[in-house]
């Protein structure tokens, strides 16, 4: 075989294994069409479409850090300093249907509580349509008046229960004229258990709650009561807010049905000697907002009761940047029946998202 042949030769095998490996060559598939995330502004600012659904999310939250000394709470309280950091995860979707929207609420709680374990809670899971909620949030004789002030210890005077299920009905007739139906679990909820005495256990009829409001221009007005079932006692609070421009008021005053007694409506906060001790027959808040300038806000409140419990709190909520604020508050609590007193300071860093 001369040069010749053998180049020929050559040639002709890379040919073949060529044409095989062409044959064999893989060919990249068209790539998928690329879904934009939408925004979705029906809802108000942050809710998104979730890609290839028609329900809108929207994610939230905030993380913050806090020292607090001594405890607004409790006269005898052996926490000198106490430090915990917290991470707090909201999660709502919305979605439109014949009957108005539909919106479910979560959130989650995870606390880190002075160097001890993480705890974890379930705060609120709830699922709204048509004016009604069902599910665990706070008690409507809370969220429909508003809790109380804009400092942080604002129910040492207690103000109603919190973290419950329930039924709720709410309406807004568009004109400024609100009302709420709720039928709220008497197994749950803070005083539910213990604090009224009485024996909850296999205990099948919910708690009521309802109240009406009417907001026109710079004034509102709302009145709900809550109906112990257990106690079979109940409570009614009223509140006026006011913006007068420079600065903003409230004023809140509540009526226990026995003052005798605790119910879940006009129970106590706080451990301790003071665990047992109630509004007596009427409790007051008042407080009042004053925006300094755009970055600072100074907020102060203060509530008496019947059985002669005092509190004051008064706080400066400083935001350097958009979405982070620094708040040193002062607290001062006197529970005359028992002659104890409490100083207490907390100092909280909080950044929102």
């Amino acid at each position: 075989m001369n040069i010749k042949s053998l180049l020929l030769g050559s040639a002709a095998a890379l040919a073949v294994v060529s044409g095989a490996q062409a044959a064999d060559a893989i060919v990249a598939a068209e790539p998928e069409p690329l879904e934009y995330v939408r925004i979705c502004d029906a809802f108000g600012a942050g809710y998104f479409f979730i890609p290839g659904s028609e329900t809108c999310l929207k994610i939230g939250g905030y993380v913050r850090t806090e020292g607090k000394w001594y405890d607004a709470y409790n006269p005898r309280s052996t926490n000198g300093t106490y430090w915990r950091s917290r991470a707090h995860l909201t999660v709502d979707t919305a979605s439109d249907t014949e009957y108005g929207a539909l919106k479910t609420n979560t959130i989650l709680r995870f606390d880190w509580n002075d160097g001890g374990a993480t705890t974890t809670k379930l705060l609120f899971a709830n699922i709204s349509l048509g004016g009604f909620t069902i599910g665990k949030l706070d008690s409507q004789y809370n969220l429909y008046t508003g809790y109380a002030g804009g400092v942080m210890n604002d129910d040492v005077v207690y103000d109603g229960p919190y973290e419950l299920n329930q039924l709720t009905y709410n309406y807004d007739a568009g004109n400024g004229f609100t009302a709420v139906v709720s039928l709220e679990d008497s197994n749950s909820g803070s005083g539910a258990k213990g604090v009224n005495g009485r024996d909850s256990t296999n205990h099948y009829t919910p708690d009521v709650v309802a109240g009406l409001g009417y907001k026109a221009g710079n004034f509102g007005f709302k009145i709900v009561g809550g109906y112990d079932s257990i106690v079979e006692e109940g409570a009614i609070k009223a509140r006026v807010d006011a913006d007068f421009g420079v600065f903003k008021a409230f004023l809140m005053a509540g009526w226990n049905t026995d003052g005798d007694q605790l119910n879940k409506y006009a129970s106590s906060n706080g451990s301790g000697p003071a665990k047992t001790i109630g509004w007596g027959d009427w409790a007051a808040w008042g407080g009042v907002t004053v925006p300094i300038n755009s970055k600072v806000q100074a907020n102060a409140q203060v509530a008496y009761t019947d059985s002669k419990i005092f509190a004051a709190t008064a706080n400066l909520k400083f935001t350097p940047v958009k979405n982070f604020q620094i708040t040193p508050e002062i607290s001062y609590t006197n529970w005359d029946s028992i002659n104890q007193d409490q100083w207490s300071g907390l100092l909280r860093f909080h950044r929102s998202f």
